[in-house]
């Protein structure tokens, strides 16, 4: 008697959608399935933050609006746990100032609702894709002044201070400083960081540097300089004691 031995996907990557619409999860657990894709949803945020704390997901499409705890700080408190799992924002509030709060509170992209499936289908895949290419690539260590970076366990720090940072705001900075001295235009840093596949405005790169700004500049020397019209420039080594 044969027995049958059920095949497995080795790679098959899993999502976590929240969102409080139960027929819209239906439609997108389907969609991705047929993409290769494992999607589990929640429905509020209190809900997302224990399935969260689960870990094993690769990304998280996260609504804002949503019952008991907003999507907002839902973000906020993962990235307060340090959770770097890639986070995309799932909207209709479509004004430039949620936008911006979005990034401002860790997000990794945004996607306005109503939105057709195949577009986020695209974004998951440029995020995911970034992420793996840092993960795969393991560069040595990167030290300029008192800030280094270690791609390895994709940390910086100040001195012996850790920076938390987000994993798009880690990518940046990676590319900022070992270009340290030299320009970066903003367009050579969308192409390497996403192959071109950089699905937002040049804006979202600007609220990310400065947010690193913040983090880093706490004594006020600058050094990640903007070249207008250009783009940017990690001031070099002896420039951070000057």
């Amino acid at each position: 008697m044969k027995h049958e031995v059920a095949s497995i996907k080795p790679d098959v990557r899993s999502l976590l959608l929240v969102d409080d619409d139960a027929a819209l999860c239906k439609l997108m657990a389907e969609f991705f399935s047929s993409h290769g894709f494992r999607l589990d949803a929640v429905h509020d945020g209190m809900t997302a933050l224990s399935k969260t704390g689960e870990g094993g997901y690769d990304l998280i499409l996260l609504d804002i609006m949503l019952p008991l705890l907003d999507g907002l700080e839902v973000l906020k408190q993962l990235r307060q746990r340090k959770a770097a799992t890639p986070i995309i924002l799932l909207t209709a509030r479509i004004s430039h100032r949620d936008r911006i709060a979005g990034l401002d509170a860790g997000a990794d992209d945004y996607l306005p609702k109503p939105f057709a499936p195949h577009e986020l289908l695209a974004r998951v895949r440029a995020v995911l894709r970034r992420t793996d290419q840092s993960l795969a690539a393991t560069p040595p260590a990167v030290e300029v002044g008192k800030i280094r970076l270690d791609p390895r366990r994709r940390e910086v720090f100040r001195g012996k201070h850790r920076i938390e940072v987000t994993s798009l705001e880690f990518d940046i900075l990676d590319v900022l400083m070992r270009s340290a001295g030299h320009i970066v235009s903003r367009d050579k840093l969308a192409v390497d960081l996403c192959r071109k596949e950089f699905t937002a405005s040049k804006r979202f790169i600007d609220v990310h540097i400065s947010h690193l700004r913040r983090k880093l500049e706490t004594s006020g020397q600058p050094l990640i300089r903007s070249i207008r019209g250009i783009g940017y420039l990690f001031v070099p080594a002896e420039e951070h004691e000057a």
